[in-house]
């Protein structure tokens, strides 16, 4: 792949071979030459599960305590109280056959998460093969699917993400903005990686996490010592 003069520069600046302490490696991500925008830091880490098996899928949501640095537009299948109860919570969208109606149709998608309440999923199961692949679609295994809206809204709006193993045992997921600096960086990342510990499978043989991985929206990847969090 062809790289720019900016990633070049980036990789003359540290050992992409090496790992890193964290603290250490978000001082290298932070140094590196920046884009016009604010990056988002992405963090990837490499499990030794086989996403094959079913007893060995690691997935969950955590709240990140400095959120992503991104509004995050929530919609809410509701009627009645429920839906009322979603607009005081500050959802950005709240309706049921109109805007189930509105995806199929004009295949609208211009929000991040997808909230209902369990009487709705008759409904929104029509959506599967849309709002799935996409990471959309509500589920009571990522508490998106809820009587308490009220906190599922505002746990979204606040940070919440999902972590999930994708088919090469790999978890990806954003730890905020450039701009948060190290101190919240770090907060964000020790949340992610303690939901992901706590996660594993007991069917998990041998080392359970294998690699980590920091990288800005346009940079390099910094290696974090997996090693040093696991003990």
């Amino acid at each position: 792949m062809k790289r720019g003069k900016r990633y070049k520069e980036a990789l003359s600046l540290y050992d992409k071979t090496a790992s890193y302490d964290l603290e250490e490696a978000l001082d290298i991500l932070l140094k590196l030459p920046k884009a016009k925008f604010d990056e988002t830091v992405e963090l990837s880490v490499k499990l030794g599960v086989d996403p094959r098996h079913a007893d060995q899928q690691v997935r969950g949501t955590v709240v990140l305590p400095h959120g992503t640095g991104k509004n995050v537009r929530v919609l809410v299948f509701a009627k009645g109280d429920k839906a009322e109860e979603a607009q005081r919570a500050g959802a950005d969208y709240v309706g049921a056959e109109e805007l189930v109606a509105k995806i199929q149709n004009e295949g609208w998608l211009d929000f991040d998460v997808a909230i209902a309440t369990p009487d709705m999923m008759g409904l929104v199961g029509r959506l599967g093969r849309i709002l799935g692949p996409r990471g959309l679609m509500p589920n009571p295994k990522t508490g998106t699917v809820t009587m308490d809206i009220e906190r599922a809204v505002n746990d979204s709006k606040a940070g919440k993400i999902e972590y999930r193993v994708d088919k090469s045992g790999i978890i990806h997921v954003p730890i905020g903005k450039v701009s948060f600096g190290k101190e919240k960086l770090a907060d964000n990342f020790r949340v992610v990686m303690e939901a992901v510990f706590r996660a594993k499978p007991s069917s998990a043989k041998g080392t359970y996490v294998r690699s980590i991985v920091l990288a800005t929206t346009m940079g390099p990847g910094v290696k974090v010592n997996a090693a040093r969090l696991a003990a």
